[in-house]
C-alpha cells in the first residue's frame, strides 16, 4: 500500500473513533413502516427514546429498540468509566434506506397473475453526546 493511501486509510480510522452508530440490514419490513418508527426518536435522548420505542405499538419498533441498544453498546466500548446518564446522549442521525425485495406472484382471476414485492430495508443510528467535554476528559 502507497503512503498516500496508508493515511487516508489512517484518517479514516481516526474519524471512525468518535462515531458511535450501528446499521441493522435486510430488516424484513417495508421502508415506509421503518421511517414512521424511526421519526419518532430523532433527534430525541436516548433514555427518552428508549422508553418511546418500548411503549410504541409497531413491530418496527422493537427492531429499532434493539439497534439503539447495540449504539449504546458501541459507545461504551469506546468510552469505558463513564455513564450513558452523564454523557447527554442524542440520536444524531437515523436513516432507513430500502433493502432487496423478494418477488412472489400470487394468483389472480382469469389467468393472470400480480406480484407481490416483499420488502425490507436498512437502518443506520448514529449518536452523538451533547457533553463533547466529558468525552474528552475520560480518554
Amino acid at each position: 500500500m502507497g503512503a498516500r493511501k496508508r493515511n487516508i486509510a489512517e484518517q479514516r480510522k481516526d474519524a471512525a473513533k468518535n462515531i458511535y452508530q450501528s446499521v441493522l440490514r435486510n430488516c424484513p419490513t417495508s421502508p415506509r413502516k421503518m421511517r414512521l418508527v424511526t421519526g419518532l426518536i430523532k433527534g430525541m435522548e436516548v433514555n427518552k427514546a428508549l422508553d418511546v420505542l418500548k411503549f410504541s405499538p409497531q413491530e418496527a419498533s422493537r427492531r429499532v429498540e434493539k439497534l439503539l441498544l447495540s449504539a449504546i453498546a458501541n459507545w461504551q466500548a469506546k468510552n469505558e468509566g463513564v455513564r450513558v446518564e452523564e454523557s447527554g446522549l442524542f440520536v444524531k442521525k437515523i436513516s432507513v434506506d430500502g433493502g432487496r425485495s423478494l418477488k412472489r406472484l400470487q394468483t389472480a382471476p382469469q389467468g393472470r397473475a400480480y406480484r407481490i414485492r416483499k420488502r425490507s430495508n436498512h437502518v443506520t443510528l448514529v449518536l452523538d453526546s451533547m457533553n463533547k467535554e466529558i468525552a474528552k476528559t475520560s480518554k
